[in-house]
């Protein structure tokens, strides 16, 4: 009993001392001690709140009921392991359950990777409402993408049918006080393909940016057949 208490002590003072996750300012943490990116590997005790959330995610009161019961009580890595889990497997509603408790828990921070893997789940499943209130919520905590994450999540909008959604994230990223880099614009451009307007105009961007660089510029032939595969 004292070799658990000693091991609990432990897990609890880990999990209250992370920083704060936000890229651009002085005190940013490194990518790398980021809990969203290490490898996500579900307990016992994970799987079985995975298998009842699946199971009682039509019936609201008893999920909510599982949720104050069991859910709580998961350690830290438990919780991120069934939320992963969850976009992974495009469950977006159990997903967003998940993410409000997540952002709850006393050793919630803010952090990049985490609104990352939300936004590039709704966005595999046109969920547009449901990414604008993620979006909201980065804001009001100030978390800023680096230059690499917004091309990848702009390009999930494209990749997905949402070149609105996608234009509109491409704009902040263009506001960002981060400094561009020509990567994610060229994965932005080749995203827009089927887009030939909106392409011209973050082309028009990228020469602006960095005139001393080539895009290539596919057959015209290649625009009408991406745009006649059923884009919208």
């Amino acid at each position: 009993m004292l070799r658990f208490a000693v091991r609990r002590t432990a897990s609890l003072a880990t999990r209250t001392a992370l920083h704060p996750h936000q890229f651009g300012s002085g005190s940013a943490s490194k990518p790398s001690l980021s809990i969203w990116r290490r490898k996500k590997e579900m307990g016992k005790e994970a799987l079985i709140a995975a298998k009842e959330l699946k199971r009682l995610r039509s019936d609201p009161i008893r999920l909510d009921r599982f949720v104050a019961s069991h859910i709580s009580r998961l350690l830290k890595s438990d919780l991120v392991a069934v939320l992963a889990e969850f976009q992974r497997q495009d469950q977006v509603f159990l997903s967003m359950k998940l993410y409000d408790i997540v952002r709850k828990e006393i050793w919630y921070r803010p952090d990049m990777f985490f609104y990352r893997d939300m936004l590039m789940m709704l966005a595999r499943n046109k969920r547009v409402e449901e990414a604008k209130r993620v979006w909201q919520d980065l804001e009001s905590e100030r978390v800023l993408f680096d230059q690499h994450t917004f091309g990848d999540i702009v390009r999930a909008f494209l990749d997905s049918g949402l070149p609105s959604e996608a234009m509109d994230i491409y704009e902040k990223m263009r506001q960002s006080p981060e400094p561009p880099l020509s990567l994610p614009f060229r994965v932005i451009l080749k995203g827009l393909l089927p887009y030939p307007e909106l392409r011209e105009k973050v082309k028009d961007d990228f020469l602006e940016i960095f005139p001393n660089m080539i895009i290539y510029d596919p057959p015209e032939d290649l625009f009408e057949d991406q745009a006649g595969q059923g884009y919208r």
